[in-house]
């Protein structure tokens, strides 16, 4: 079994790719009847199309080619859960694309703007306080903050380069930690010692983090062991 399938025994939300920054039709198709199995909501994860560089690299590209190829993706995602009798509840945009909308106003424009068009019914996956949340509200967009419990934060509120050293917390109980705290307090600690509020609808865990089945299940345990019901945005 793959890690992506046995992360879905711990997560209530999933974010899948179409296949522009990684994955490929069987994947996606396979990965929405797991999510489907364990009743967990499905979510499109567009991305640059950059597959060598997993998305993670930052791309300059025109407001109107990111609508088009996150139109194109979410389509994707979603004519496949359809297909499978499932619903797609939200959309999360992957890597550098979402970290570049956060900031960049014609960008998160874009991502608001395909979003907007395809179905205005889609939860919006957001970094609190950015561009994208702006974007989306401004389309009457439902947006959800979310917050990152496996990586670190910049003072300012946004994430850590990968490039640097320590973007990524790979210590279960830290991570666990940090994510009771981001749900009971709703703060987490910058890289540099400060603390930042976060009001968060939603915890992200990466599926390409070294042992995410394993930390999911031990963030899980840890929120509801605090008194936190887990479950997916759209239930709400």
């Amino acid at each position: 079994m793959s890690t992506g399938a046995r992360l879905m025994k711990s997560i209530t939300s999933a974010n899948i790719a179409a296949g522009c920054h990684g994955g490929d039709p069987s994947l996606l198709r396979q990965t929405i009847q797991f999510a489907k199995a364990h009743g967990v909501a499905v979510g499109a994860h567009p991305g640059f199309p950059d597959p060598d560089g997993f998305g993670r690299r930052d791309l300059h590209v025109t407001p109107q080619e990111a609508e088009d190829f996150i139109l194109y993706q979410v389509a994707a995602v979603a004519g496949v859960a359809a297909a499978e009798g499932v619903r797609l509840q939200h959309v999360k945009a992957h890597g550098a694309l979402y970290n570049m909308a956060a900031r960049d106003r014609a960008l998160a424009g874009a991502l608001a703007r395909a979003v907007a068009a395809f179905d205005r019914s889609l939860i919006l996956f957001a970094l609190p306080n950015s561009e994208v949340v702006k974007a989306g509200r401004a389309l009457g967009l439902r947006v959800a903050a979310e917050a990152f419990a496996d990586r670190a934060y910049e003072p300012d509120g946004t994430l850590v380069s990968r490039l640097k050293t320590g973007a990524v917390i790979h210590d279960a109980d830290v991570v666990t930690a940090r994510a009771v705290r981001l749900a009971t307090v709703g703060s987490v600690e910058a890289i540099d010692g400060s603390v930042l509020r976060i009001d968060a609808e939603t915890l992200c865990v990466h599926s390409d983090t070294p042992g995410a089945d394993a930390l999911a299940s031990k963030i899980r345990i840890g929120l509801e062991a605090s008194g936190i019901i887990v479950e997916a945005v759209g239930s709400a």
